[in-house]
Order: C-alpha cells, then sequence, then structure tokens
C-alpha cells in the first residue's frame, strides 16, 4: 500500500473562490436546446416548454453560470431571429451542424430558463458574420432600462424590465478553421477591441471574455493569444481558453494525465497575458474563462458531427460517459480549484444530450450521466477561499505529461460554515493508497463526512434502465485526530472529504 500526505494550512490561501467556476453551456446544436432543455410537447413541460425534469436535474447539478448560444453556432446568429412571437421567427440554416435552427427558443425564453434554473446568464455576441453594431444592438435590446428603439421592443415582447447581463463573450473560437468566418489573431483582435469598446459604451457594467485558443494544440497558440491581448488587454477582462480530453489509446493512466496538460495550459496561457501587460505597462491582471471543456473521445465521427439533410435537432455528439470520464473531469475540477488566482469562470460544455453530464430520450426519461456526481458535489461544496495544499505521493511516468503524482488534490475552506473540504483523485491502478492530511491553523475538527466515485469496472456508464451504476458512496474508512486525519482511497477514485471544525 502507498502512503501520500496532503497538508494545508489556514494562512496560505491561492484565491478566494469565484463561484462562476462551475459554469456550463447550451449550444443550439443537436439536441442541446430541442428535446434537451426545451420539449413543449413532454409531459413535465411547463407553459414555457420547459422540461420539468430536465430543471430539476439541472437545479440539482449547481451550475451557476450557463455560456448561450454557441459555440460554433454563434458565428452565425442573428440574435434577432430568436426574438418576437414564435410564429414570425424565421427558420434558418445553420452553418455551424448543418442543421435547420427554427429558432422557436431565443433570448428570452433562455433569460426566463436561467431564472428558472436558478443560475446566471452568459451571452455571445456574432463576430464571425456580424461585428460591433449589431453586437451593441445585442446588449442594448437585453440590458438597457427603456426608451430606446430596442430597449422598448423588447417591453413589447413581454420583459420590460431589462435582463442585466453582465458577462458578454466576444465571438466563438475565431481562431479555428471550422468557425464560420474565421479571422486572423490581428483580425480578431481589432474587431475585438471595437465591440467591447462600444458595449461597454452601452452599458459599463459588463465584464467580456476575449477569445484565446480553441485548444493547447492548435498550431497559432500564443502567438494567437500575444496578438489579441496586445489589441485587447485594457478592454477585455477575460481571455478564454477552450480543451475537450481525449482516451484514444483506451489507457486510464495516460487518459488522467491531461490533468497535467489542462494545468499547464492555463499557466502558459497567464503567462502570455502578463507578457502583454508587463510590455505595455498595465498593472490590472488579465484573468481566463474556460469556457469550453469536458471529456469528448467516443463519439468523434463525421456521422456525430453532421447529419445528411438539414435536419432540425438530430443527435450530435452524443457521448456516454463511463466511470473513467467521471475520474478525468473529477481531476479537470480539481485543477480549475488549483487556479482560481487566475480562472475566474468556466464552463463544463455541454449541459444536456451534447457531451453533457444529463441525458434525455424525447417525450421519455432524462438521467444523470457518470459526469454529472462530480461536478454536483464540488459545485455543492466548493466556497470560500481555495487554500494551497502541499501533497507528497508516489509518482508514475506517463507518455502524455512526463513523471507525475498519483494523488491531484484541492482543499476549500469555507469559514462561514467552518468547514474544510477536500478533493482527491487517486490516478493509482495497483492498490489503496494511505492518505493523511494534516490540516494547520485550524480549530479542532470535530467530524468528516467522505465520499467516493470509484468501481470495479472502468467502463461501466449510467442509462435509463440503470440510471445509478455509477454514483457517489458514503467511505467510512478514516480516523479523525484533532488536526489530522488518515484515511484509504481506493485505487482509481476521486474523493470528497468534507471536515467540519468547532
Amino acid at each position: 500500500m502507498s502512503k501520500a500526505r496532503i497538508i494545508v494550512d489556514a494562512d496560505f490561501i491561492i484565491s478566494e473562490l469565484d463561484r462562476r467556476l462551475f459554469g456550463s453551456f447550451v449550444e443550439h446544436m443537436g439536441r442541446c436546446v430541442y428535446t434537451g432543455i426545451f420539449e413543449p410537447d413532454h409531459p413535465t413541460a411547463d407553459t414555457h416548454g420547459f422540461r420539468g425534469d430536465v430543471l430539476e436535474l439541472v437545479r440539482e447539478l449547481g451550475p451557476t453560470i450557463i455560456r448561450y448560444p454557441g459555440g460554433n453556432f454563434l458565428s452565425g446568429y442573428n440574435w434577432e431571429d430568436g426574438v418576437g412571437p414564435v410564429e414570425e421567427r424565421p427558420s434558418r440554416l445553420d452553418l455551424a451542424w448543418l442543421s435547420t435552427e427554427p429558432n422557436a427558443f431565443g433570448t428570452n425564453e433562455f433569460i426566463e430558463w436561467c431564472r428558472l434554473a436558478q443560475t446566471e446568464p452568459m451571452l455571445g455576441v456574432n463576430l464571425g458574420t456580424r461585428g460591433p453594431d449589431e453586437a451593441r444592438k445585442y446588449l442594448e435590446y437585453c440590458n438597457h432600462p427603456g426608451g430606446t428603439r430596442l430597449s422598448d421592443l423588447r417591453a413589447t415582447h413581454g420583459y420590460k424590465e431589462p435582463h442585466t447581463v453582465k458577462f458578454w463573450c466576444l465571438g466563438n473560437e475565431m481562431d479555428g478553421p471550422w468557425q464560420i468566418c474565421q479571422k486572423t489573431a490581428g483580425e480578431y483582435g481589432r474587431i475585438a477591441k471595437e465591440t467591447a469598446k462600444v458595449m461597454k459604451w452601452v452599458d459599463p457594467s459588463i465584464e467580456v471574455a476575449a477569445c484565446g485558443s480553441s485548444t493547447r494544440f492548435m498550431p497559432t497558440f500564443g502567438a494567437w493569444e500575444y496578438e489579441v491581448m496586445e489589441h485587447t488587454l485594457e478592454i477585455a477582462d477575460f481571455l478564454s481558453l477552450h480543451m475537450y480530453y481525449e482516451n484514444p489509446e483506451k489507457d486510464v493512466q495516460e487518459f488522467l494525465a491531461n490533468i497535467e496538460v489542462m494545468d499547464s495550459f492555463i499557466k502558459e496561457a497567464v503567462a502570455v497575458c502578463d507578457a502583454i501587460a508587463a510590455k505595455q505597462r498595465f498593472a490590472r491582471k488579465m484573468m481566463l474563462s474556460f469556457d469550453e471543456w469536458n471529456v469528448w473521445y467516443k463519439a468523434r465521427t463525421l456521422a456525430d458531427r453532421a447529419k445528411p439533410g438539414w435536419p432540425t435537432a438530430p443527435r450530435l455528439i452524443e457521448e456516454v460517459y463511463d466511470l473513467q470520464d467521471a475520474l478525468m473531469v473529477g481531476g479537470a475540477l480539481i485543477t480549475l480549484l488549483n487556479n482560481a488566482d487566475r480562472v475566474k469562470a468556466a464552463c463544463l460544455a455541454q449541459l444536456v444530450n451534447v457531451i453533457a453530464p444529463i441525458f434525455t430520450e424525447p417525450g421519455g426519461a432524462a438521467w444523470r450521466q457518470t459526469i454529472f456526481h462530480p461536478f454536483k458535489l464540488v459545485s455543492q461544496h466548493a466556497r470560500g477561499s481555495v487554500l494551497q495544499a502541499r501533497i507528497q505521493s508516489t509518482q508514475y511516468h506517463t507518455k502524455t505529461a512526463a513523471t507525475i503524482d498519483h494523488i491531484v488534490a484541492s482543499a476549500v475552506h469555507d469559514a462561514a460554515q467552518r468547514k474544510l473540504v477536500f478533493f482527491v483523485l487517486n490516478r493509482e491502478t495497483s492498490g489503496a493508497a494511505e492518505l493523511t492530511i494534516d490540516a494547520r491553523g485550524f480549530p479542532p475538527i470535530k467530524s468528516l463526512k467522505a465520499l467516493e466515485i470509484s468501481g470495479s469496472d472502468l467502463l461501466a456508464t449510467n442509462t435509463a434502465a440503470k440510471s445509478d451504476a455509477v454514483q457517489p458512496r458514503e467511505h467510512r474508512e478514516f480516523t479523525l485526530r484533532p488536526d489530522t486525519i488518515h484515511t484509504l482511497l481506493n485505487p482509481l477514485s476521486w474523493n470528497l472529504l468534507c471536515l467540519s471544525y468547532e
């Protein structure tokens, strides 16, 4: 049995936690919207057409902010198509996903849905086929109190009070050749700067995110960020990052080494931002929005991405997640927490059906995929300050990330609730790990609640017929002392340790 140690001190803080770190993403893609969150004929649908069973699961999952309407879809979207009387809205060809978009669900429906889901909206503006003028008009429609053509138009649509959307994305993945109207870094940097400028003239209270690289493996990564930040450093509030994690070799240890790749991506993007800040002698630090991330590697064929005949809401990228995917998502959440000083928002992509924690059948059931559980537990329990966690662990060698620790962990101190919470991933395959936690500078520990996600079958999935095959289980193999915890971590397990102190 291997041994590991985690040491934390109440005074050694990485950052106060921004709760927008636990966001998600709704795109007009596949069945995320139609038969996902919106299905007027479903038995559980409310008067808006929102699926009640999905709303209940979303509230349980606990995403704090939702990015909308895309995604690649955003770069060809006309926001005007999705407002006003539904019967007057046009159907359009969506070039991003080769689908027909009926526009039965649009901005106002999304805002209404967010209120019911108890989450905050994050909207994007189209900088592919459109530009600054359309963006500032969209903002005026959403946020201006009244007395102008567009704010009064919103009132005629049934929303006299402004939506007060505070977080806006300046386009999507504009570095990618798959994007509608891809741009160079210089072209994008200029239009992003001017778009942010006019939008903040309309509403100075908003925050905006400029597009970073679509993945760490883009050939322009680094150079793209450098040039975009040259233009936008003084006016943007965030640089966005996107990345999906794959397991092509079906090797769980290599797969879980992607946690280090995610950490490197964040630190490298921060380094570029800080280099531009030094060059421009700009004191404010650029923060990051990791507004697309997830596991995605099974549903990768052309048929998974597009269907012939321009269908409406086809089944696209409906990844079925297993136990090892849940471990990877749990590890990625730990990485986001440990970079909370610079990552202030993040979105698990997407929310329903399309590479998602929630899955539905049209007219039928909705259930939790395996990745639902680590996200829910972190969203529920991570509040307060992220602490520096010193980890002593055995190691192993990988092709993906060289030599890495078996143990990955983050610690969050919720002083208001007198709680200290640890999220711990054990990547060891051969046996349990004996873990000691030293909690220094805290009052005596009085209780511990422990949950784990693990199992003998790494390929186990949740289905409509067996929706709880993978779920958290209570873990009781621990001993408590006033400032120390001893516990056993099962091999290939993701763990929540919630300590209460006097």
